[in-house]
């Protein structure tokens, strides 16, 4: 019984970052209904983003400040440039123009498109060396292939619809969508534009955790940066002051649920993902938000189905595994490597004196 235990133990250790990632595509599957609904009862997106990053920092600050208070670094002036910086790529700038594309496209169209950041981010990864891709390795051609395999399903899920699957028994959650003043044009660049400073958000953040290595204060500092950024961009193209009243609705829901769940909980849960796993493990698990959103809107909106969209998001699945099955292997490696350093001081002295004792230099002399 103890051992079945400490082998589940093992194995929930061993998983225990997949299934938090697992988590947060399911958080954000529910967002995305959510801020459609909020959106469509006339919530301006910029303000939205400002309200629910307020949040954040306000339910993240009391856990940073008593959990972390012991290991949290000094905040220099250069450190606080950084998360500066960090905040900007991760909210005030690729947030805002992730939103502002809803109103030229479709948020199909989008969530398909933000799952070309997991083939980003490796890229990047691979060329600033954080990634390391051995061809000769069976392991290393399954992250290649893997990363190609998600991106063509991505790409069949974006460019071929196929036939429409209908939904036979209606909708049970109707959302009532406002008019989308189509520029296809002016859409793809915002979208592809915050995919690539989104997949810079998620390398940076590697390098800052290792300065940095508190993930509880970087999500709060993040969080109360980024609303400020957010406010000030928001204030330069709103004028209304009506855009940032708040009623007892599914706007104050929408931000709250934002706020403490996406832009708090999941950012933390990220920031120690990639902390153990890297960036590019992160943003592999894109891929399931976009399936998980066009299953629930078909059977639950009763939306329109496509078969592209059904074989786009198996490929992407695929690819997913494949890129797992070569990250599992990096960190196998990473582990066997690291291993003589897990020894104490005293258990490497007393390796050292083994190999110089005179007992065993006595022993291996006498015939």
């Amino acid at each position: 019984m103890a051992l079945e235990s400490c082998k589940f133990g093992t194995i929930c250790r061993r998983f225990k970052p997949h299934l938090l990632m697992v988590l947060t595509q399911i958080g954000y599957t529910f967002l995305y209904f959510l801020t459609e609904a909020s959106f469509n009862r006339g919530m301006n997106p910029h303000v939205h983003i400002t309200y629910r990053h307020i949040v954040a920092g306000v339910v993240m600050l009391p856990f940073a400040y008593f959990l972390e208070r012991k290991v949290r670094p000094k905040l220099t002036l250069r450190l606080f440039i950084e998360i500066f910086v960090l905040s900007f790529l991760g909210v005030g700038l690729t947030l805002n123009m992730y939103f502002a594309s809803l109103r030229y496209t479709s948020p199909t169209f989008i969530a398909s498109f933000v799952n070309t950041i997991a083939s980003l981010t490796f890229i990047i990864a691979v060329v600033l060396r954080l990634e390391v891709v051995n061809v000769a390795s069976p392991r290393g051609m399954a992250k290649i292939l893997g990363t190609l395999v998600s991106l063509a399903g991505v790409m069949t899920m974006t460019l071929y619809k196929g036939p429409l699957l209908r939904n036979p028994w209606g909708a049970v959650v109707h959302i009532h969508g406002n008019t989308i003043h189509e520029n296809w044009l002016k859409g793809s660049i915002l979208t592809v534009a915050s995919c690539i400073t989104w997949s810079i958000w998620y390398i940076m953040q590697a390098f800052t955790l290792k300065k940095y290595p508190a993930q509880l204060s970087l999500t709060t500092w993040m969080s109360f940066i980024g609303a400020a950024q957010s406010a000030v961009f928001t204030a330069c193209i709103e004028h209304k002051r009506a855009a940032w009243t708040i009623g007892l609705d599914i706007n104050l829901w929408c931000i709250i649920y934002a706020g403490v769940v996406c832009s708090g909980l999941i950012i933390f849960i990220q920031l120690w993902c990639t902390e153990e796993k890297g960036p590019v493990f992160v943003t592999m698990f894109n891929p399931l938000s976009t399936v998980l959103v066009a299953v629930l809107a078909y059977f639950v909106l009763g939306e329109g189905l496509y078969i592209g969209s059904i074989v786009g998001g198996a490929i992407a699945i695929i690819g997913l595994y494949l890129l797992l099955w070569g990250k599992e292997g990096d960190q196998e490696v990473h582990i066997k490597s690291q291993e003589p350093l897990h020894l104490t001081y005293e258990e490497q002295k007393e390796t050292k004196l083994h190999v110089i004792t005179s007992e065993e230099k006595a022993l291996q002399m006498d015939p």
